[in-house]
């Protein structure tokens, strides 16, 4: 699994503000290099190519690229608040690090600051004429950069804060933290079945000093820990540290987020919960219960009344079968366990079912549409070659045919789910 300190440059990394500092640096040293090639260029060369109007150029780019910014700026603030309103609040994370948007207006705020640049160093005289003929031509390479910029930009808004790109994102997201946890069930340490029997007794816990969900677990950091606390040569060899708290969990000091044994030393305790990130919020990335509770979550706002949007919760059931479907696909073979001296508990399927299905077949028991479609899912799940999908299919199709049951007013919407039911019981 991902280290700690490369999820924090992974994180750092889709800060709006990191990729516009880097544009911009990248530009005011463009502009600025275009006096050290001064000495190089022919003298003949500027009156030839018309190099005197990089001036007025790089003065149509300042003041455009200022409005375009502006512009930008508030067109996401706008998608930001219709996704807020009509999908969910959770949503808008992964909206504000997606990197086309981070590239259009780093490429706008670069351009901006390359042009401002240039009038002030052509105002102070440092290019001279030679200098004029590079600053030209970087001037109209960011010229060709910006227009092919804007036209992404065209396209991408017409699709920002959308509906359905907004959903395709959370998909996304719960589907690669899914299949990441699939391909590694204990995040790179060994699976812990059972707390109660696995951990001994001796063992001492160690709690969290914050409040908050755990978002991020360095399982190669705690090896570390407790291969120098052990101190006893082979990492194997080395003292077990039983992690309690996962990503997504919430913590308090009153709950251990991991228990040691065999581990010796004053510092272990400290640099166990060195290992676990805490914050306010959920994190995607190693959470794949987040992203399939926020799916969850937009089927339930399409189905409240306010919405009333059936189409919306239909297209969310359907992506739940592709989500889950991850944990269906064949392994690579089997891997090595990178740190068995780590014990993590695995994905639970059940709590996976339940975060996606209840709350869309409660939300929707008065609609028999949804409840034909949440039947057909079910039913697909419960032909896929994994561990446990077919009980899990069975549980949940049988209480959500007990919700519409109660929830259908009319007979003949009651018979209909009923028969999409049946199809699971006959295993067709």
């Amino acid at each position: 699994m991902t280290a700690r300190w490369l999820w924090r440059l992974r994180q750092l990394s889709r800060r709006i503000w990191v990729r516009a500092t880097l544009f911009s640096l990248a530009a005011v040293a463009t502009a600025l290099v275009a006096a050290l090639l001064s000495p190089y260029i022919p003298s003949d060369l500027p009156a030839q190519i018309g190099a005197d109007a990089v001036d007025n150029i790089l003065g149509i780019i300042a003041a455009s690229m200022l409005t375009v910014t502006t512009f930008s700026l508030t067109t996401m603030v706008g998608a930001y608040s219709a996704a807020t309103s009509n999908v969910t609040p959770r949503a808008t994370t992964l909206m504000m690090e997606d990197a086309t948007t981070q590239n259009m207006l780093a490429t706008f705020i670069g351009s901006f600051l390359f042009s401002l640049v240039g009038i002030i160093a052509l105002s102070a005289g440092i290019y001279g004429e030679s200098g004029r003929v590079v600053l030209f031509g970087v001037t109209l390479a960011v010229i060709l950069g910006v227009v092919v910029t804007l036209l992404r930009w065209i396209d991408h808004l017409s699709r920002l804060g959308r509906v359905t790109e907004t959903t395709r994102r959370v998909e996304a997201a719960a589907l690669t933290a899914l299949r990441e946890r699939h391909r590694e069930p204990a995040m790179g340490g060994a699976p812990l079945r059972d707390p109660d029997r696995d951990i001994p007794k001796e063992a001492r816990a160690v709690y969290a000093t914050e409040i908050g969900y755990v978002q991020h677990v360095d399982v190669a950091g705690l090896a570390d820990v407790a291969k120098v606390a052990g101190g006893r040569g082979a990492e194997g060899s080395a003292g077990r540290i039983f992690v309690r708290a996962v990503p997504g969990d919430f913590l308090d000091p009153t709950r251990p987020i991991a228990c040691f044994a065999g581990i010796e030393g004053e510092d272990v305790e400290a640099g166990i919960r060195a290992c676990f990130t805490i914050g306010d919020v959920r994190a995607f990335d190693q959470d794949p219960r987040f992203g399939i509770s926020v799916l969850a979550e937009i089927a339930s706002r399409a189905l409240s009344p306010a919405t009333n949007d059936l189409g919306t919760a239909i297209d969310i059931v359907g992506r739940t079968v592709r989500v889950l479907a991850a944990l269906a696909e064949p392994r690579e073979g089997e891997r090595e366990i990178e740190h068995p001296n780590i014990l993590v508990p695995p994905l639970d399927l059940a709590d996976v079912f339940d975060d996606l299905f209840i709350p869309i077949a409660r939300d929707g028991a008065t609609l028999m549409e949804i409840g034909v479609r949440l039947q057909k899912a079910l039913l697909t799940l419960s032909r896929l070659d994994a561990p446990g999908f077919a009980e899990e299919a069975r549980r949940h199709a049988a209480e959500a045919l007990q919700r519409f049951e109660a929830g259908l007013t009319l007979d003949v919407d009651k018979r209909r789910v009923r028969e999409a039911a049946s199809w699971l019981g006959r295993g067709e």
